[in-house]
């Protein structure tokens, strides 16, 4: 078998990196090629991916959780690869870098421009989205950032929904979704510049799990962003607790006492969600937790959410889900159950 050269690969780690994320994409990469092949006992093991650790400066530091990165070499250096990886940051949901790493900004951009292939996976892309690659771009990252790339980054087409999204047609800036979702970017890395068939080989070897469904049945729906608009948030509070009423928007709007293409306009600057989309949020999440509690039928869970006919709730629920009602329960349940009977958990 002829040995191919190593793709050169540099993975980005600032104060801000999580060292999970980090050092997991890089055993996983530095392992292509060579751990299946050495737990078979094949002949053909080979290097596929030269991987290093590239930070703004080469001094040695922490990162999230206190994890201790060396960094193998600095931007200053201009080290040169074929792949740039920026994986997960810990920030918080409001919390950009605005600021923070413009030399950092500057080389990324330049390396995109000398030809590099970028990769984000999970708040990475918050990374790219400063570094302005993203502009009019779409993009993914945990759906948890949904409102801060609405708010800070209004010029991504942010999708909460896939697990990886490409930015262009090349495929030249590619986002991952979630936390683990660095699993599937692996995967996809692998397969891209080394071989589909060593990607599954990695994937079985390490218990990969390829995200098909995307991020939609991890989501949680109703999230209280972050506003100061006080007549908005009493209508929130309200809704929250009266949200199964048959003329729930009809009354909230009268209780705000205010004019309703007033209210509504502010509800949609402050939320992020139009009225009629906050009911139906809130309606599928309490579905989601009786799917996850137990045996209820749908058509009665449909009724206990609110939702007198039941296919509406069941096509509601896959558009905003991704799932079924039996597919969601068929996916969530065992985990509550195993929760269940663990006693540490109990």
């Amino acid at each position: 078998m002829t040995q191919q050269k190593p793709v050169e690969v540099l993975i980005v780690a600032v104060p801000e990196t999580a060292g999970s994320a980090l050092y997991g994409m890089l055993d996983v990469l530095m392992a292509a090629g060579n751990i299946w092949q050495t737990l078979v006992r094949s002949n053909t093991v080979q290097q596929l991916f030269s991987v290093r650790i590239v930070s703004p400066e080469k001094d040695a530091f922490s990162c999230g959780n206190n994890i201790p990165v060396r960094p193998d070499c600095s931007i200053s250096e201009s080290p040169a690869a074929s792949i740039i990886i920026l994986p997960e940051l810990w920030l918080g949901p409001d919390e950009d870098i605005k600021g923070r790493y413009p030399e950092l900004m500057q080389w990324i951009r330049q390396q995109y421009k000398a030809g590099v292939t970028l990769y984000s996976a999970c708040s990475g892309a918050i990374m790219l989205a400063e570094s302005g690659l993203l502009d009019g771009c779409p993009a993914t990252s945990h759906w948890g950032y949904k409102e801060l790339f609405r708010k800070k980054y209004p010029k991504v087409h942010f999708q909460p929904e896939p697990n990886l999204v490409f930015a262009d047609a090349a495929g030249r800036i590619v986002t991952a979704g979630g936390t683990t979702s660095w699993h599937d970017l692996a995967v996809h890395i692998i397969s891209r510049h080394a071989s589909a068939g060593e990607a599954l080989r990695i994937a079985k070897v390490y218990l990969l799990k390829w995200h098909s469904e995307g991020q939609l049945p991890y989501a949680s729906l109703v999230t209280r962003a972050p506003h100061a608009d006080s007549v908005v948030r009493q209508c929130e509070d309200w809704l929250k607790q009266y949200y199964k009423k048959p003329d729930a928007l009809q009354q909230v709007i009268e209780q705000a006492n205010i004019p309703q293409r007033t209210l509504k306009r502010r509800f949609k600057a402050a939320t992020g969600s139009t009225f009629i989309e906050y009911v139906q949020n809130l309606r599928i999440e309490e579905a989601k937790r009786l799917l996850e509690a137990g045996q209820m039928p749908v058509d009665s869970i449909s009724l206990q959410a609110g939702y007198e006919d039941a296919s509406f709730f069941r096509r509601l629920f896959k558009r905003l889900t991704g799932l079924t009602p039996s597919q969601y329960r068929r996916m969530f349940q065992p985990v509550i159950e195993k929760l269940g009977s663990d006693p540490a958990f109990l």
